[in-house]
């Protein structure tokens, strides 16, 4: 039995990365750790459960829980393909950098405590910000300051909501605080996260950190702004870890909080809004993360067993066709040096592989039939429609058309179709190409054969009667339906749809341009007037330390003064303050 989480292998294997070099023997290497992590994962027993001693607390790095097998396991693969993709890439600390981002949220699947959690999801953050400055330009730089920045504030929240929690524990007796209990049904899953004390601020302060680096709005603008601005491998890797560990970890502790539903209608309707109005191909995919992220956390919200079986079997899916669809985007990138798609156009005469990869991957996200997105999005749907939820149902409904939209069609239409901009560049290195064939296949694959991906959802998707089965014939004509219906509103649309060669800014509006804007008008001014007054304060000051100094040496030229010394000083005037209290005293 192995004794220490699987991820463990990708985090440690990153430190020894780089001092392989370029060669075969890194490349090798590289391909090699993640598929001996996914072996790992798979070789673990569904009752492990391992104790490290760290001071005085028992942490549990290795524990089953019910959603620990999917995550993980795609994790693992993902790393195998980003690494497979990156192969060719120059930057020396991407790929160290990416492993130890793979690595880490493996780590966080296997967590058996919070604290252990916590140091692998903060470990996340190092190893995600240094992916996205290994983009190598002043605009990498500044969006990974506000990167690392958003993301420290996120840390700092979720750990205080986790001392308030532990402190709260153990005042009431819990001889185990930090413990994370096995995920179980329903909104008490983890009863000592339950919003049921209106006064316990820990519950909130953890859903507010969690919900961070799920990139919910407001809170999440973090991920349009940095996610394109790493190279296009970085954005691959970027797509599959951050988001969807907060997905598995609002799963383990969330599950059932009728909030998270409402989140993730906003999520999935704010990130369709958004992405139509882009024009840059890889913000459009940023901001489908958000889209699809959205019908997860609302599937975890209605917390039923099919609709967290939906959400894990969705990011699953997610994952790959989402990397597939960024290293369609990123090939384009690559050969072409241009992300505007007001600058592509015309590239399928000579990218074929690029072209069929996209397509496959809009597909997939468009939940078409006989592609992993239909296997899995449907479930989370059908969830909220079992559970009389209408409104969730109706706008989840209207987000899968608003999908086809922005990825389905305007990403592969825009950048392949549309004008022809006489470029003409070739389909990307091999490994490149590979990395792509080998998502398109997972995603062909998936949804023709799905079994395999339901044997390891959290809870049983088929028995002796199949408890949910995604090809019956209503809902491949209703799919079907509501995507033609999209490509014709986008045709129709096709006029207002085309873009300028602007970027549009949500909330990091803020950041980008009023807190700038509000240093610059109003908070530097005061500063500079300080500075200055502080200037004129120490030129004063000295201007009274030279006069002293002048007035010292015309003393000293004074028999008087000079032939005096400081103790003979000192003693006469101690005599005199003596002789005037005496006479005061008399007085």
């Amino acid at each position: 039995m192995i004794e220490f989480p699987p991820g463990l292998i990708l985090v440690l294997g990153a430190l020894i990365l780089p001092l392989l070099g370029r060669g075969p023997v890194m490349r090798a290497f590289s391909l090699l750790l993640p598929l001996a992590t996914l072996a790992a994962v798979w070789m673990v027993p569904g009752d492990a459960q391992v104790t490290w001693s760290f001071l005085d607390l028992e942490l549990r790095p290795l524990v089953w829980n019910a959603p620990t097998r999917v995550f993980a396991t795609i994790f693992s693969l993902m790393a195998f393909g980003g690494a497979l993709f990156a192969l060719n890439q120059p930057r020396r600390v991407e790929l160290p950098a990416a492993f130890m981002y793979a690595g880490s949220a493996v780590c966080v699947t296997f967590a058996g405590d919070i604290l252990t959690l916590f140091m692998f999801w903060e470990l996340m953050a190092i190893g995600s910000t240094i992916v996205v400055w290994s983009g190598g330009t002043p605009e990498a730089a500044k969006a990974g300051q506000r990167y690392v920045a958003v993301h420290l504030v996120g840390g700092v929240v979720l750990m205080a909501g986790i001392l308030a929690h532990v402190f709260a524990l153990k005042a009431g007796g819990v001889a185990d605080p930090i413990a994370l209990r096995y995920f179980e049904f329903g909104p008490n899953g983890f009863d000592a996260l339950s919003f049921a004390g209106a006064g316990d601020i820990a519950p909130w302060l953890i859903l507010i950190g969690v919900l961070v680096n799920a990139a919910t709005p407001p809170l999440g603008s973090w991920l349009a702004d940095a996610y394109p601005e790493a190279s296009e491998s970085g954005t691959v890797f970027l797509s599959a870890f951050t988001t969807k560990t907060a997905v598995y970890v609002l799963m383990i502790l969330f599950a059932g909080t009728e909030l998270l539903i409402y989140a993730g209608m906003l999520m999935a309707v704010y990130g369709i809004v958004y992405a139509i109005l882009e024009n840059d191909m890889r913000r459009i995919l940023a901001y489908s993360i958000v889209n699809q992220v959205g019908f997860m956390v609302c599937g975890i919200g209605i917390g039923t067993e099919m609709a967290l079986n939906g959400a894990a079997a969705h990011a699953f899916a997610h994952i790959i066709y989402k990397a597939l669809l960024l290293m369609s985007a990123g090939s384009v990138l690559y050969m072409t040096g241009k992300r505007k798609c007001t600058d592509l156009g015309g590239l399928y005469h000579t990218m074929p592989i690029t072209m069929w990869c996209g397509i496959i991957g809009a597909l997939a996200i468009s939940s078409f039939p006989w592609t992993s997105g239909f296997v899995s999005k449907s479930m989370i749907s059908q969830a909220a429609a079992d559970g009389h939820l209408f409104l969730p149902w109706m706008v989840l409904t209207a987000a899968s058309a608003g999908v086809f939209l922005h990825a389905g069609i305007k990403f592969p239409w825009f950048v392949f179709f549309q004008k022809d901009s006489g470029l003409r560049p070739k389909d990307p290195p091999w490994n490149m190409k590979a990395a792509m064939l080998l998502f398109a296949f997972l995603c062909v694959a998936l949804g023709l054969g799905y079994q395999p991906l339901y044997d390891i959802l959290p809870y049983p998707a088929t028995g002796p009667e199949p408890l949910y089965e995604p090809y019956s014939a209503s809902h491949i004509v209703s799919q079907l339906q509501l995507l033609l219906w999209s490509g014709l509103a986008f045709f129709l649309l096709l006029p207002i749809l085309k873009r300028t060669l602007t970027i549009t800014l949500d909330f990091d509006w803020f950041y980008r341009a009023f807190f700038p804007g509000l240093w610059r008008r109003a908070l530097k001014p005061v500063v500079d007037l300080l500075v200055n007054l502080r200037d004129l304060f120490f030129d004063e000051c000295i201007k009274v330390g030279r006069a002293v100094t002048q007035a010292d040496a015309l003393a000293a030229q004074i028999p008087i003064f000079r032939e005096w010394s400081l103790g003979s000083a000192m003693v006469l005037t101690t005599f005199v303050l003596f002789v005037y209290l005496i006479v005061g005293f008399l007085h």
